[in-house]
């Protein structure tokens, strides 16, 4: 049997994740839940809901989910760390405030929380920490005693969420025709964000044009198309691109979106796309449908060879990148010296978000257990 590593203070690990429908029923309540207090009447919903029909009102992230859990329990128990993983979602069954009423009655006292969002931004970050502030205070009102929350670091540059990405860009090379092979160029693709919560995302040092957000994805797309080169030992020209916009046309959002991406590549002679998901922990129905769907039908039109790598998912390079960082935060709030395992130019991200860090849309104050005061 394995040494049983040292996971103290904490007791238990919160897998926290978006959430999505799991049948046709389910398909415009869930939105609702996703757009409250935004205003949009029921019938852009019922619009925006084809997405999820076109796969039988069922979106894939919540079996993705599922599949990450064993894959993180499987780890964690052929390496000694015993430590109890829950899951929760921000707006679909099972609900994160009934999960930590779970994990109350379990008797949980010291919860890390990890994420399926891997990057700085208000909603891949502080919604995150507002939601788990909100189910702390829904707990505290029915009398019960919250635990304490510490949200994991951001992790898109850990070896263990990279390396299978690069992996899967070579892949999808290789799927390629070989005579378009070596030509083509890779589009890394993430989802796009107002500009103005991409220009004020990360820390106050951070902000400025795109921000962290959009420095943290060049960076990662910088190591993978190095990497992909090392083990081809060809040069791919690449771009970040966008996908999955939504919200008013006037509101500037990050662009080119990955269709007008692939049109102007192909006027510009390329012969062949391969898409990257790297600012995707799963492939979910965004995926699916923004790239697998969409993309991939606009580039049958313009007749263009195309191929979508794989994102992270249940790999299980990413379960002992999960474990790396709960050890590593685990030695840290121990008052132990830790030296956080990053990738590219930019470094290890931190643990506590500083004041003014991908600030809320309006100020709220941190709630009892939340591990970062909100500006």
């Amino acid at each position: 049997m394995p040494d049983v590593l040292d996971d103290s203070p904490y007791d238990a690990l919160l897998l926290l994740s978006f959430g999505g429908p799991e049948g046709p029923d389910e398909v415009v309540p869930f939105l609702e839940n996703v757009t409250r207090g935004r205003g949009i009447p029921k019938e852009r919903l019922q619009e925006v809901g084809q997405h999820y029909f076109l796969f039988g009102g069922v979106s894939p992230i919540n079996d993705q989910n599922r599949a990450l859990l064993d894959a993180l329990r499987k780890d964690f128990a052929e390496h000694g760390l015993d430590l109890p993983v829950y899951w929760g979602n921000r707006n679909w069954a099972p609900y994160l405030t009934d999960t930590l009423r779970e994990m109350v009655r379990d008797g949980r006292r010291r919860v890390l929380v990890l994420a399926t969002s891997a990057y700085a931004s208000y909603s891949g970050c502080r919604q995150y920490r507002e939601n788990l502030a909100d189910a702390l205070a829904a707990l505290e009102s029915e009398g019960l005693q919250p635990p304490r929350v510490d949200k994991l670091r951001h992790y898109f540059n850990h070896p263990g969420f990279v390396e299978p990405m690069a992996d899967g860009v070579v892949r999808s090379l290789a799927e390629l025709p070989e005579e378009v092979r070596d030509g083509a160029h890779i589009a890394f693709s993430t989802h796009s964000i107002p500009t103005s919560a991409a220009d004020t995302s990360g820390p106050v040092e951070a902000h400025g044009d795109g921000g962290a957000y959009v420095r943290q994805h060049l960076d990662v797309a910088q190591v993978i198309a190095e990497a992909v080169r090392e083990r081809t030992g060809v040069d791919h020209p690449w771009q970040l691109v966008y996908q999955s916009r939504s919200g008013a046309p006037h509101i500037p959002w990050l662009e080119p979106d990955i269709c007008d991406h692939l049109e102007e590549r192909r006027a510009a002679g390329a012969p062949a796309v391969v898409m990257a998901p790297i600012g995707f922990v799963s492939d979910h129905m965004e995926v699916l449908y923004d790239l697998d769907t969409e993309a991939t039908a606009k580039a049958a039109e313009l007749g263009l060879p195309v191929r979508r790598s794989a994102t992270v998912g249940a790999d299980p390079r990413f379960a002992a990148a999960v474990r790396d960082l709960v050890l590593e935060r685990a030695a840290d709030e121990r008052g132990q010296d830790v030296a956080p395992c990053a990738l590219g130019a930019l470094g290890a991200s931190h643990n506590l978000c500083p004041v003014g860090c991908c600030p809320a849309r309006a100020p709220r104050p941190a709630a009892a257990g939340a591990d970062s005061p909100y500006a």
